[in-house]
């Protein structure tokens, strides 16, 4: 099992947490690779979880993302992510993108591609565009089948669930 791998079975536990409170389920980890004058840590160290709570918290914001983000912000005592990557179970929309682009993190891992929001390759790609001032290194698919059977399954259970409450109502 590759680092990234390791890594990104860390986010699908965070993602799970927001399956068990009935959030989609999205999760992330952000892992601090290099000190602030770009030496690597070894090993290492994970700064960061978080996982999708817009239901629970009643905010637009709760993405897992934006939790992670703050998080590891808090921990180092500083908004940039210099010297981070952050591992997501799903391709992150545009504002966790600009988030992400806004904390100037390294290294984004992606598990599955959001070919509906997804803003690091599929419907745009803010994280790579040459007209911002900041750029992260991008990897996709790691895990990807897994994070994506995730998703397909959460949403196919709510789409159950949704049918049989309209029967239940109409009966």
């Amino acid at each position: 099992m590759t680092a990234d791998e390791r890594y990104m079975r860390m986010a699908l536990l965070q993602a799970r947490k927001a399956e068990k409170i009935e959030e989609t389920p999205i999760g992330c980890i952000i892992v601090r690779t290099k000190d602030y004058s770009g030496n690597p840590i070894n090993p290492p160290q994970v700064i960061a979880r978080g996982y999708n709570r817009r239901n629970t918290d009643k905010s637009t914001l709760a993405h897992a993302e934006i939790m992670a983000i703050r998080k590891a912000a808090k921990v180092l005592g500083d908004w940039r992510l210099e010297g981070c990557t952050m591992y997501v179970t799903l391709e992150p929309c545009p504002m966790c993108a600009g988030a992400l682009l806004q904390s100037r993190i390294d290294r984004v891992v992606i598990g599955a591609m959001n070919p509906k929001a997804g803003c690091a390759g599929s419907v745009q790609n803010l994280l790579n565009d040459s007209r911002f001032n900041h750029q992260a290194e991008l990897v996709s698919g790691v895990l990807g089948e897994e994070c994506g059977k995730m998703m397909s399954s959460f949403f196919a259970k709510l789409r159950r669930s949704k049918k049989d409450e309209s029967k239940t109502v109409g009966d």
